[in-house]
């Protein structure tokens, strides 16, 4: 059965309990890492994920507590023996950046490195990434500072939705993706440029006619953390949670 695990729920500052946002989508024959922050080694492991497990790797953007911890992934592969390829998606602007970045660590002279096949996404609404027999991943620009993809994952067997905002201020192209999702995880940073608020998280939840709203990306340090929920349920009467790290849902 496909399960998804929140790795960290922190926005850019984590703290000792909450990483980073991102997390990975296990299934039988793919598992889907969606962003790579820090050294996520130790935080798949924890969550009962191999290095050897992860297929693919999508990133939503090019900032770095959603990147930075590429580097440390592949060499991290690479020095435990992987041979088989890994897929690395992202739009255009990201992965040019994520080329650029690795060349600084001249990864290509490191002596029999795997294939790693990058996908450049065009920024179109709705558009198909990844189909296995268990899921069909698509993806939306949204609304943030930079170029910033959100994410749809439907589960074919089940029938089930889920959605990732990324990081994004209340767009349509969210509401879009987030149509009737069985689970919408939404950032909740705070009102501010390229991003939203617990409120605004809510009024998208409920425009999409989502079921269930998961508060992600969210400040650790923040004195009113436990209102937060209140906030989004005063504009969407479905249920709404506070994402923690390591939370897991199946599908």
């Amino acid at each position: 059965m496909p399960k998804l695990v929140i790795l960290g729920t922190a926005s850019a500052v984590p703290d000792e309990e909450h990483d980073n946002t991102h997390m990975v989508l296990v299934g039988q024959e793919h598992t889907l890492l969606i962003d790579c922050v820090n050294n996520p080694v130790v935080r798949l492991k924890r969550a009962g994920v191999t290095l050897d497990q992860v297929t693919d790797l999508l990133l939503t953007h090019f900032h770095p507590d959603h990147v930075a911890g590429v580097p440390m992934l592949l060499m991290s592969m690479w020095l435990l023996g992987r041979k088989h390829p890994l897929n690395l998606y992202g739009l255009d602007y990201t992965l040019t950046r994520v080329e650029d970045l690795m060349a600084a660590f001249d990864w290509e002279s490191w002596p029999n490195f795997f294939p790693v096949v990058f996908h450049h996404l065009p920024a179109r609404a709705l558009m198909q990434v990844i189909v296995t027999e268990e899921w069909r991943v698509f993806s939306s620009p949204v609304k943030h500072v930079i170029p910033t993809i959100g994410l749809r994952v439907e589960f074919r067997q089940s029938n089930k939705v889920l959605v990732y905002s990324s990081d994004t201020e209340p767009c349509y192209q969210t509401v879009r993706l987030a149509r009737a999702a069985d689970i919408l995880i939404h950032e909740a940073t705070g009102e501010t440029a390229g991003h939203s608020s617990a409120s605004q998280a809510g009024a998208i939840a409920r425009e999409a006619r989502a079921k269930t709203l998961y508060l992600i990306h969210y400040h650790t340090g923040n004195p009113h953390l436990g209102s937060m929920v209140a906030e989004a349920a005063r504009n969407f009467k479905g249920r709404v949670y506070l994402a923690e790290d390591f939370m897991e849902f199946e599908f």
